[in-house]
């Protein structure tokens, strides 16, 4: 199977805890989309998504399914996205699409996180995937300061040579070279840097359930 094979295979497998009649929430990411096209297949069994981006929103509608404000829920059954890293644990590395921040918010509301992801991005150990970190544009400096302190390498997030900028007008700095020994610890000192939005280790709140897919098919773990 191809990556994008098992991508499908997992977003398929996803659509099973799906709960009808209710609200669910959607990530951001190559594999989230391919859950959001199997979503549209069953969109009348649902009553709508809360999504984690525009580009998640906007792919959402195209497919006819009703966006709600998370403003307006008080909870949510699941919230269905990837990752670019999980460990056995649950705990992971997110934002690779720059959603990570509101992918944390409408995770922190649901009752249940399903992983959907490929089998590579299961590791031993988070830190070989540059963990992403929103900042406060004016604090872009000062906050890679403090985090080349941690012992990473930060690199402001760029693209055709201007700084990436996230739905929330922010930036994001890429720290590369960690070898992340307690992902809950971590996660708690970079969000306590003043200009940090948010941080995309979800270790706090991990994964509920993490849908692998493989070349023998999705494996499923529960944390």
């Amino acid at each position: 199977m191809t990556q994008d094979e098992m991508k499908q295979a997992v977003a398929r497998a996803a659509i099973d805890y799906v709960v009808a009649g209710e609200i669910i929430g959607v990530g951001t990411g190559s594999t989230a989309n391919f859950f959001i096209d199997e979503l549209g297949k069953i969109k009348d069994r649902i009553k709508g998504a809360v999504a984690s981006s525009e580009a998640t929103a906007e792919r959402l509608r195209a497919h006819g399914i009703t966006i709600f404000d998370l403003n307006d829920i008080d909870s949510m059954s699941v919230y269905i996205d990837g990752a670019d890293e999980i460990t056995a644990q649950g705990a992971m590395i997110k934002g690779g699409g720059a959603a990570l921040t509101r992918e944390k918010i409408v995770a922190s509301v649901a009752k249940k996180f399903v992983c959907i992801a490929d089998g590579s991005k299961l590791v031993d150990k988070l830190g070989k995937f540059p963990l992403p970190v929103e900042v406060i544009p004016m604090a872009q400096a000062v906050v890679a300061r403090k985090l080349a302190a941690l012992g990473g390498e930060p690199r402001l997030r760029v693209k055709d040579g201007k700084a990436v900028v996230t739905d929330n007008g922010c930036y994001i700095i890429d720290v590369l070279g960690l070898q992340i020994e307690d992902p809950a610890t971590l996660e708690a000192q970079i969000n306590d840097i003043v200009g940090v939005v948010t941080v995309g280790l979800f270790a706090r709140r991990g994964a509920d359930i993490a849908l692998l897919g493989t070349a023998d098919g999705v494996n499923s773990l529960t944390f």
